[in-house]
């Protein structure tokens, strides 16, 4: 049956000859002007799956019910279950939460025509766009990846939702057992997956080319771009990937508390099993029946004891408790095993970090001698040799430094593992270097580089900054070379600086923002090499 908000949706279909009614696969649906530019068309709150409520908690993602009348794709759809509207003020939806949530949003070039061969015909390029927010929170609603900056330069863009926290990620032995796959935990990278299919087979409708689709996101979207590659149940749905603060090497400790992270199959049963203890549960069946507002308040647990006992525990907090799961079905192996077996779609990769999402570590020269010796052990005294501080200031501005070189470094080492691995499309690096004007201290934050990507900025009154000229120059370049990837699989193009693939031999980043051309991943080849050393002695995460 259809969710209460095809119920609202749903309506007899209103004469506008400039919004053609598209066909999908599922019924009839009709768009209407975007609000930030002339020229572009948004659906909104297009059904792709049926509500996973009920006794569809915790199973894949199923296809949604038919309709016969047009449905007026003009609202966004309710958010995933939540604890926190991760959209906040950013978001331009309805900021209510649902189990029936499993819709997503198009933006199109508004075409002149309303034959739909002719639309068809169009073959655009295709983004499909995963948010980011630790897994426990966000939506494809919000206002800072909305489709009308990219679709003004002839791209389609997609966002959906997908099931969060643990409506999303739990794990339990009486749901491996139902699954038929010896595996439970995925279901919102199964949602992920769902919406990629149904891409495949209904974006040609809206003038989308299925065989050039990139899919990209940021944090924890970014972590799920690149699960989308490697996935053996998606790896053959994409033709290229953005992964903005994602990819960091198997062995670069970062990785454990970032939402890049994952856990292992038994790991995350024995946790389910916890939890249903917790809430007075003794089976699904009955985890089933208690009200959403209930497990919503469970949706944001961390891993807070992910690094006790180790030399990180002053450096790094945990992962998020709800991620993605190792099962043995929807992912076979880790990103270390993966690279090392090839064992991954072969497409185009743009990939890289912000300058200040990182965070600095200590800052006294106490702390800064502590820590750093705790984290370096046999490898410190080289460390303080390559990063020397002797009061407060130098202790903060090193700290500082040595987490951007081990971000670099850490993704580096990833682009060189894939195309050492026997990878032949190109993977390419940026290190994002830009802080929004003015109204905010955070410097280049994590995410600072999406309304640039994305060519938002003219929806600035949304946004407590303020920006001027620079900031609009920027985001012209930023937003070629994404709109170049999305459409090629290389950002270059046109008189844009040069952007060359990292390779083992190209130990440097593409620096965008401040000033764009290659640039170091660290200070002195000396400093690489000893962070590569030091890394390749660690565990993989």
């Amino acid at each position: 049956m259809l969710g209460l908000f095809h119920f609202l949706a749903l309506a007899p279909a209103l004469a506008a000859a400039t919004y053609p009614v598209i066909q999908t696969n599922y019924g009839p649906v009709q768009g209407a002007a975007s609000p930030f530019r002339d020229n572009v068309t948004v659906y909104k709150g297009i059904p792709f799956a049926a509500p996973p409520s009920g006794s569809k908690r915790w199973t894949p993602p199923t296809k949604p019910e038919s309709w016969a009348n047009t449905l007026l794709a003009t609202e966004f759809a309710p958010q995933c279950a939540q604890p926190y509207s991760e959209a906040g003020i950013f978001s331009t939806g309805k900021n209510s939460t649902s189990e029936d949530c499993l819709y997503l949003n198009i933006w199109t070039p508004s075409y002149t025509t309303t034959n739909p061969s002719e639309i068809e015909s169009k073959k655009l390029p295709v983004y499909v766009w995963i948010f980011g927010g630790r897994f426990e929170g966000g939506s494809g609603d919000v206002i800072t990846y909305d489709g009308t900056g990219l679709a003004s330069k002839d791209i389609i863009v997609v966002t959906f939702n997908y099931r969060l926290g643990a409506f999303g990620f739990l794990a339990h032995p009486e749901l491996s057992l139902e699954s038929g796959h010896n595996s439970s935990g995925n279901y919102g990278i199964l949602d992920q997956q769902f919406a990629l299919r149904w891409v495949k087979e209904n974006i040609g409708y809206f003038g989308g080319n299925a065989s050039q689709v990139t899919v990209g996101g940021q944090s924890a979207g970014s972590a799920s771009a690149l699960d989308m590659m490697w996935s053996p149940l998606s790896r053959n749905l994409i033709n290229g990937v953005i992964s903005e603060s994602g990819a960091r090497g198997p062995h670069d400790p970062a990785t454990g508390s970032l939402a890049t992270s994952y856990t292992t199959k038994d790991v995350a049963e024995a946790f389910g099993v916890e939890f249903l203890d917790t809430l007075n549960v003794s089976s699904v069946s009955e985890l089933r029946e208690l009200p959403m507002a209930t497990i919503i308040g469970y949706g944001q647990l961390m891993e807070d004891d992910y690094y006790d006992g180790t030399a990180f525990v002053n450096l790094f907090s945990g992962p998020p408790r709800w991620r993605p799961v190792i099962d043995g079905y929807v992912f076979r192996h880790g990103y270390g095993k993966s690279l090392e077996l090839n064992a991954h779609a072969d497409v185009p990769i743009l990939t890289g970090n912000n300058k200040d999402e990182s965070g600095g570590g200590p800052s006294t020269i106490s702390e800064y001698k502590t820590i750093w010796t705790e984290v370096f052990g046999n490898y410190s005294s080289q460390f303080f040799n390559l990063y020397p501080a002797e009061n407060d200031t130098a202790a903060e501005d090193n700290s500082n430094t040595i987490s951007r070189d081990m971000a670099r470094v850490g993704t580096w080492e990833w682009a060189a593992e894939w195309a050492s691995g026997g990878a032949k499309s190109d993977v390419f690096v940026y290190y994002f270097t830009k802080a929004p004007a003015e109204g905010q201290s955070g410097g280049a934050y994590h995410g600072a580089e999406l309304w640039y990507a994305f060519n938002n900025i003219p929806y600035s009154d949304y946004s407590d900054v303020t920006w001027n000229a620079t900031d609009y120059e920027i985001e012209s370049v930023i937003s070629d070379y994404w709109a170049n990837f999305i459409r090629t699989g290389n950002p270059n193009g046109g008189d844009l600086p040069y952007f060359q693939p990292s390779t083992a031999d190209n130990k440097a980043a593409m620096w965008m923002g401040e000033w764009f051309g290659s640039g170091p991943i660290a200070q002195s080849e000396e400093r690489i090499s000893f962070l590569q050393r030091w890394m390749s002695g660690l565990h993989e995460y």
